[in-house]
């Protein structure tokens, strides 16, 4: 005879009931996660996102908006403020103090995949890639970077936005995404720099302007067109092309389109925090979440461990101290050599060593004068010299 488990029959009918209620809900949860990864590849569920909405310019009824828009795609959010919409998750907080706590607690706890919030303390060495839609053919370009600091030294942090950029991108879907650099002070070294690395085995692919010279220097047009896939810029010029993409179409006072300044990227970066203006309306904020729930899903921090490790064994760490030591300086004792007429051009020099490219023609007998093309600085030297001065440029490093 079946030994009695010595529970009352209520109990057990109770404890029963509970167990059924837990296994259902199981079953529930399993067959959520499986319609999920039969939708977007990825078994694991759907990332969850928390947002702070303390501290938008048009309110946190604009930041709820965005929220609802998001959550209508079919995302996970969890709002982090004072206001409350059926259908989403929020956790009170009454100042932006504890609502980026209560966001870091979530981030660290692994309660969020991911969080959006209007301001994060990110360190140096850590720089965002905001994602834009350009105007003149809705193309979707990924500008690196938008905020924080990849490096002090401007070359440097444009060479590492580069390679933050292709990571975001990377995580995103595009396999071989292409890479141009604004045509800004210090845009040639970058050039150079990147090249290199290249050339030691960095998987890279340069984009070409849309302007009859090419190059993956890129000119004004580019960044109206999204000829690259990623644009790469100091953070304070990429902060003023995200808001102008984002905002033109409102005068400047509301973000109607885009997805804001984006995810902080870096080597020692271990959450995954997302930045959108105070200015962003809701279509950026719901923007910004998709972005948030598309890097998720793409293991941004794996891509960027694999991304990073595959640029250091190309020299990054070498190329890092060459750029900061290899500063040419004047030699103003040098000879100039003899004039002579100079018709040939050579590009591709940065304007910030246009003169000490000057000065190395100098060094070796060739006579040369700076000037200023329609794609930027030039060196001017005579048809003769014209193929010696290219070599001697290219060694010295001031061209590619």
């Amino acid at each position: 005879m079946p030994k009695r488990c010595g529970t009352s029959p209520t109990a057990c009918c109770w404890g029963m009931a509970r167990m059924n209620k837990s296994v259902e809900a199981i079953i529930a949860k399993t067959f959520s996660d499986i319609a999920d990864g039969l939708e977007t590849g990825s078994f694991g569920g759907s990332p969850r996102i928390c947002v702070t909405g303390l501290g938008s310019e048009h309110g946190e009824k604009t930041v709820m908006e965005g929220v609802l828009l998001a959550a209508r795609g079919g995302a996970k959010i969890t709002y982090i403020g004072t206001t409350e919409a059926d259908g989403v998750t929020t956790i009170k907080a009454t100042t932006e103090a504890e609502a980026h706590s209560l966001m870091e607690k979530m981030l660290d706890a692994g309660e969020a995949d991911g969080g959006v919030t209007m301001h994060y303390p990110f360190p140096i060495g850590v720089a965002t890639v905001g994602r834009a839609v350009t105007p003149a053919a809705g193309r979707e370009m990924y500008i690196a970077t938008t905020t924080g600091a990849a490096s002090a030294d401007r070359v440097e942090g444009m060479v590492l936005g580069a390679v933050y950029g292709t990571i975001a991108a990377k995580s995103c879907g595009l396999a071989k995404p292409s890479i141009g650099i604004l045509n800004l002070d210090g845009a040639r070294q970058a050039e150079i720099a990147l090249r290199r690395l290249r050339e030691n085995g960095y998987d890279m692919t340069f984009a070409e302007s849309s302007r009859a010279g090419g190059g993956c220097v890129m000119r004004g047009n580019d960044v109206l067109l999204g000829t690259p896939d990623v644009l790469v810029c100091d953070s304070l010029t990429g902060n003023i092309l995200i808001k102008i993409l984002s905002s033109y179409t409102s005068g400047g006072a509301y973000e109607t389109t885009g997805y804001g300044y984006g995810p902080g990227i870096g080597e020692k970066m271990d959450k995954m925090a997302l930045i959108v203006s105070r200015a962003s309306g809701a279509p950026v904020i719901a923007g910004a979440i998709a972005y948030a729930t598309q890097l998720a899903k793409g293991n941004l921090r794996e891509v960027a461990r694999a991304e990073f490790a595959k640029v250091k064994r190309a020299g990054l760490m070498e190329m890092r101290k060459i750029m900061r030591e290899n500063v040419p300086a004047r030699n103003e004792k040098i000879e100039i050599p003899p004039e002579e007429t100079v018709t040939e051009e050579i590009s591709g020099i940065d304007v910030m060593d246009i003169e000490n490219a000057a000065t190395k023609l100098w060094e070796v007998g060739i006579f040369a004068r700076t000037g200023m093309g329609c794609t930027g600085p030039v060196v001017l030297v005579s048809e003769k010299n014209h193929e010696r001065a290219a070599v001697c440029l290219r060694q010295g490093g001031f061209i590619a």
